[in-house]
């Protein structure tokens, strides 16, 4: 299984838009080199983000 993908076959892999993956990448810092992303950084990233997100909802209540 590739462990570099470009922002297609990422997004179908991850159920998103070719755009979306591109823009969550610009503004999360994940790289894009040479047309490919790494899919585990990216995931990663994404997964540290929603639980910074929870976090912040929790604490609001």
């Amino acid at each position: 299984m590739p462990h570099h993908l470009t922002p297609s076959e990422l997004a179908r892999e991850m159920g998103l838009d070719r755009r979306d993956v591109i823009a969550k990448c610009l503004e999360t810092g994940v790289p894009i080199f040479h047309g490919r992303i790494d899919k585990t950084l990216f995931e990663a990233t994404i997964r540290e983000r929603f639980r910074a997100t929870a976090r912040l909802s929790d604490g609001a209540d």
